[in-house]
């Protein structure tokens, strides 16, 4: 039987943090992205380099997303 490794508990009960991890992450993937598409097209594989650059775009619109989330959920909470 395979064990299922958890990750562990967000250290911070708060819906906020989970949202700035979440952006953060995103944005950090962007970065991430631009090594695996220099390594996939130094490799001559066009079509894996391509792939990376969809999921670079999904994480640069799940990063603005987020953050224009968060900058709305602050001035409600300013309010």
């Amino acid at each position: 039987m395979a064990t299922m490794v958890k990750e562990p508990a967000s250290p911070v009960k708060d819906k906020n943090y989970d949202l700035i991890h979440t952006i953060q992450l995103s944005l950090e993937h962007i970065w991430r992205m631009e090594t695996y598409i220099a390594d996939a097209e130094n490799q001559g594989d066009t079509e894996l380099a391509n792939w990376f650059r969809k999921m670079q775009e999904n994480n640069r619109k799940a990063g603005e997303q987020g953050k224009q989330m968060l900058m709305q959920r602050m001035q409600q909470e300013k309010g």
